[in-house]
């Protein structure tokens, strides 16, 4: 199948091929350790595009969406989800920006960073539970 994001959790690779369908291989081998089916409200979370690990949650976000899940690894099951609709407004009025698909987490400072294909910006957010 096709590979749209790759993430780690220290263990094994975790690959989402566009499907609601997250898998895990192991790093050394690349054989198939498990899969998850993503669910939110029972319902499957289809599109699942660029992934980060962060402090035990895979971060996805949906192709074609300004929304990013928030995945528990164990279970598959979506435990929040992050709206970044609002970082458009920020983005320049000529800009060519198309989907949001770039989600960075950087450990040692505990920051998370979101861009988009083509976005001329790259923005630092913060997760604050609602």
């Amino acid at each position: 199948g096709e590979g749209w994001g790759l993430t780690n959790d220290g263990k094994s690779l975790i690959i989402s091929n566009g499907t609601e369908e997250l898998i895990f291989l192991n790093p050394a081998t690349l054989v198939r350790q498990r899969s998850l089916r993503v669910l939110d409200i029972g319902e499957p979370v289809r599109l699942l595009n660029d992934l980060e690990y962060i402090k035990g949650k895979i971060f996805a976000n949906v192709w074609q969406e300004d929304f990013i899940a928030m995945i528990s690894p164990q279970t598959g099951e979506v435990t929040g989800w992050i709206d970044m609709s609002a970082l458009r407004r920020e983005l320049p009025l000529a800009s060519s920006a198309e989907a949001l698909n770039g989600i960075a987490f950087d450990a040692e400072k505990d920051r998370i960073f979101v861009t988009g294909k083509l976005w001329p910006l790259l923005f630092e957010i913060e997760v604050i539970k609602q």
